[in-house]
This record gives structure tokens, C-alpha cells and sequence, in this order.
């Protein structure tokens, strides 16, 4: 019967170690393959589905942009009427604004005049009027219209 030596154990246990450490080894190659495997099939799925998105970004930007324009023209058009409607307005307003006031000036005058008369008039009967919860007799009223005139 042979004795082995510690030389031969030590070189057999160095070999056990080294087969338990490429056999790790080849597990974890084995797994980051596929790991890579997974990646590239996710990048190529990305790419994939990314390019057709990105032309319907692109055509949606151009829409966009299309719809811009013609807001903006609308936009202008709507500010040149605005600019002559307030042109129109003011010449309106130089033009028969005098006039009108003179108009309504000369009414408001009648009507006062007719008012005057009216109250001079016998057996009229007494008014009053309510001012924010209290009433003024018509005899008070009426000394506040003689102070405005």
C-alpha cells in the first residue's frame, strides 16, 4: 500500500479548488451570456418600436407647426380688423359725436322745460321717492332740483 504524501494532497486539493472555481466561472459566463442575449433582443425590440414613434413625432411636430402658421395668419387678421374697426369707431365718433350730443342736449333741455311746467301745474299729486331705505317727501325733492339748477 502506498502513503500519499502532503506534496500529492496539497497538488489534489489545489485541483479540486481550481474545478470548483472553473465550474463558477463557467455558471456565471453561462448567465451573463444570456443576460446579453436578453439585452441585445430589448435594444433591438426598442429600436424597433423607437423609429416608427419618431416619424409619428415628426409628422405630429410638422402638424403642429402647420396649425402655428395658420393661427398666426388668423391672428394678424384678426388684429388688422381690430385696428380699422377702432379707426372706423373713432371716425364715427368725430364725425356724428358733436351732433349727437348737441342732439341730446337739446332733448334733455325739452324735457326739463316740459318737467318745469308740468310741476307748475294745480293739483298734482305729492311723490316720493325712497332713497337707500328712507323716503324724501316730494317738498324736499324739490328744493334739491332748484339747487342744481
Amino acid at each position: 500500500m502506498r502513503t500519499v504524501s502532503g506534496g500529492e494532497v496539497a497538488g489534489i486539493l489545489v485541483a479540486v479548488f481550481w474545478a470548483i472555481l472553473v465550474s463558477f466561472l463557467a455558471v456565471a459566463l453561462a448567465r451573463l451570456a444570456q443576460t446579453l442575449k436578453a439585452t441585445s433582443r430589448l435594444v433591438a425590440d426598442v429600436t424597433d418600436q423607437a423609429v416608427p414613434l419618431l416619424a409619428e413625432a415628426s409628422q405630429a411636430v410638422r402638424s403642429a407647426q402647420t396649425q402655428i402658421d395658420r393661427v398666426d395668419a388668423i391672428a394678424s387678421d384678426v388684429q388688422e380688423v381690430t385696428s380699422n374697426a377702432s379707426a372706423l369707431s373713432t371716425t364715427v365718433a368725430s364725425t356724428f359725436g358733436g351732433p349727437l350730443v348737441k342732439v341730446a342736449a337739446f332733448g334733455y333741455g325739452v324735457r326739463r322745460a316740459l318737467g318745469l311746467r308740468k310741476e307748475d301745474a294745480p293739483g298734482k299729486a305729492s311723490r316720493r321717492t325712497v332713497i337707500v331705505g328712507r323716503t324724501v317727501p316730494a317738498a324736499r325733492r324739490g328744493k334739491r332740483n332748484n339747487r342744481e339748477k
